[in-house]
Parts: structure tokens; sequence; C-alpha cells
């Protein structure tokens, strides 16, 4: 790596030239069409870039504050709807689809199903449920 990126100005610069190279390469059919050269520079300059985006924090992400948040955090990470966690907690879809609006309450046996297959702490469900 040549130098290290200290501005964003600099970023910005070494994405224009990172994008040059890309569509050079993609007008050439790939890039095995770009010289040595131009590689090894498309490689350094990735790595600048890659450096300087690693070094930015992150927004912190919201936590939820409700159970309802809660379980569709869950079902985001696990890929489910709402038909599937109904499945997974051996519960009717409707029954879950009012938990989820808010007409219904979460009862013990709920709360037991939410910390055994989803891993939502006790102390959650009884504080937000």
């Amino acid at each position: 790596m040549r130098y290290k990126i200290k501005t964003e100005e600099e970023y910005r610069q070494v994405m224009d030239k990172i994008e040059t190279y890309l569509h050079t390469a993609t007008q050439g059919g790939g890039f095995h069409t770009l010289e040595a050269e131009a590689r090894g520079d498309l490689h350094d300059l990735s790595r600048m870039a890659e450096a300087w985006e690693d070094g930015i924090p992150l927004m912190p992400i919201r936590q939820p504050q409700t159970l309802v948040e809660m379980i569709e955090l869950k079902m985001y990470e696990r890929k489910l709807n709402q038909k599937q966690l109904a499945a997974l907690l051996g519960i009717s879809a409707s029954r879950l689809s009012e938990v989820m609006q808010g007409k219904r309450k979460v009862n013990m046996d709920l709360a037991k199903l939410l910390y055994q297959k989803l891993g939502l702490s006790a102390e959650f469900i009884l504080e937000r449920g």
C-alpha cells in the first residue's frame, strides 16, 4: 500500500481512480485485459479504500424497545414470516397475528415458547410483554 487515506476528499479521489480501472476492465472484457501495473494499482487503491471504510464508525443499531419489535427482529434474523414463526412456536397464525397487532397479551405458555424457541430473555419478555 502506497499511503493511507486521510480525508474524505482523498477517499473520493481513490474511488474515482478505482471506478476508472473497473470501467476499463469491463470494456476490455475482464481484469485480465488490464496491464500488470494497472492491476497492481487497482489492488493497492482497493486496499486503501477498504482501510478507510473500515475506520468509519457505524451507526448504532436501534435496539428493539417492545416485545413485538423483538419478535420482528428475530423473524428477520431467521428469515421467517408470521406463518412460519407460528409453526415454529406451535401456535396458530391468527394467535400470533393478534399478539403482533397488540390485540392479545402474551400468556405464560407463549412467553415460554418465545424464550425456548427464539432465545428471548425472560427478563425482556416480562418487562415488555
